[in-house]
């Protein structure tokens, strides 16, 4: 075995999975699993712990990978993170726990969340689910979102004991693990659903189809329900346009929408009740993590399709592992190009893309580069159906149905890093609602630092 090398992942075809949306890497078997954690020093200051948002044990559960106590490794995972099926799939690792690895340094990092994946997997294959270590102690929390930030923030909740109750607007759990990630990243009944009800397993309820805001108001649920705290955790799902001309024509959708129709609604079943238009050539605004999820979905679907986004590749925010995915499986990459217009037919419908070549100048309050536009430099792409992927923020109508919650000018809640306390008392918030748009692992972070916090004010 050579230390400095992670054991290789299986995966599909670029060509056969182009065409299905079957998960795309098919993760390690038990002697594999068992050989990449053997490749662990066992840091005794593990850096990787520092880098991991909900601060899993790591060097102690590669440890029982690596002794073949899968069994073991679970529960000290499932110690930290409500969610390790679902982190081992999506979190960005080569930026947090495997990129501060000390094996990193001289070859390549351990593949932690491919380690992480395999044991939340073998636990969900042998039915094994996560302690409760605390007697009810009969208080009631409420929590708005039942996505990564509510699940984490509810299941931390009721290990301590408590009554938790999520309120989610839509017909299913899961928030964006559900309607934004697509099947081949994230597989819906075998992964996401499990991990569900090893949170409801913990005696979590879930209540859908209830928009709070409407059908009850964060006040009620304080004042009139019965609730000590109540957790916001409802995401951001308002999608952003650019605002350039032509934007409003037919076959222009939000990333959010088009995958919501296709992950939720299945809308790319011929028989749906809501059919996704399925473009022949497609353009998507856009280079994060969504657009690669938007583009991809769209291949499958049958497209052509363009990546069109105004920096260069190396200024990609979306994971190497997802562009190298696109790549392979032949997605078109229009860098330093930005959209100035989308083009119409006399019946309203998209035909083409107008764009303009960038260049990188000097570095904006992001630290990247910013773009500036090459004059005399347009041109047209033949497309008939662009999705614009440029980030979301917060819906407002929790916000201002809510007395006495600060918002900042993005429409974001206002809340402490420390433990998502608001202006609010016994309010708290965490993940994209406060931040906007960000990662799984982050807005899971957030949860379970405000479980924390909720823990503290409820025990003074």
């Amino acid at each position: 075995m050579d230390v400095l090398k992670k054991v290789p992942v299986r995966e599909q075809d670029p060509k056969e999975r182009a065409r299905n949306f079957e998960e795309v890497c098919y993760g390690y078997n038990s002697e594999e699993a068992v050989e990449e954690a053997s490749r662990c020093i066992n840091c005794q200051n593990a850096k990787c712990i520092t880098g991991c948002p909900v601060a899993i044990n790591i060097p102690a559960f590669i440890k029982e990978v690596k002794d073949g106590e899968f069994e073991k490794a679970y529960d000290i995972i499932s110690e930290s993170s409500s969610l390790p099926a679902v982190c081992g799939r999506v979190c960005p690792q080569e930026s947090q726990c495997e990129g501060k690895c000390i094996r990193g340094i001289k070859g390549e990092s351990i593949s932690i969340g491919k380690l992480e994946r395999f044991v939340a997997d073998y636990a969900m294959s042998n039915g094994i689910k996560p302690k409760k270590n605390c007697e009810p102690n009969g208080k009631k929390v409420a929590v708005i979102g039942s996505g990564p930030a509510g699940l984490t923030c509810a299941g931390d909740l009721a290990k301590l004991g408590y009554d938790v109750t999520i309120f989610e607007a839509l017909h299913e759990p899961g928030g964006v693990l559900v309607y934004g990630i697509p099947e081949f990243r994230l597989p819906k009944t075998k992964v996401v659903a499990k991990e569900i009800e090893n949170v409801r397993s913990l005696g979590v309820k879930i209540e859908t189809n209830v928009v709070v805001g409407k059908a009850v108001k964060i006040d009620e649920l304080l004042e009139d329900e019965g609730f000590s705290a109540v957790f916001i955790g409802s995401g951001a799902g308002l999608p952003k346009f650019m605002g350039i001309p032509g934007e409003q024509s037919n076959g222009v959708f939000s990333a959010n929408e088009y995958l919501t129709r296709s992950n939720l609604m299945k809308a790319f079943d011929e028989d749906s009740a809501t059919p996704i238009m399925r473009g022949k050539k497609v353009a998507v605004v856009g280079g994060g993590n969504v657009a690669m999820d938007a583009a991809r979905t769209a291949l499958r679907l049958g497209a052509e399709v363009h990546i069109v986004y105004r920096r260069s590749e190396e200024e990609l925010p979306a994971r190497v592992e997802e562009v190298h995915h696109a790549k392979e499986e032949g997605i078109i990459f229009d860098l330093l190009t930005n959209p100035v217009e989308i083009l119409a037919d006399e019946k309203g419908w998209v035909r083409a893309i107008r764009c303009i070549k960038m260049e990188l100048g000097e570095p904006d309050e992001s630290g990247r580069r910013r773009p500036v536009e090459v004059k005399g430099s347009e041109f047209d792409i033949e497309v008939d159906t662009v999705i614009m992927s440029l980030g979301t923020s917060p819906n407002p109508l929790i916000s201002s149905t809510t007395k006495g919650l600060e918002v900042n000018g993005r429409k974001c809640i206002v809340a402490t890093e420390e433990n998502g306390q608001t202006s609010k008392e016994g309010v708290y918030a965490g993940g994209d609602a406060v931040t906007g748009a960000a990662t799984v692992i982050l807005a899971m972070g957030a949860g379970k630092n405000a479980a924390k916090g909720i823990h503290e004010y409820l025990s003074k």
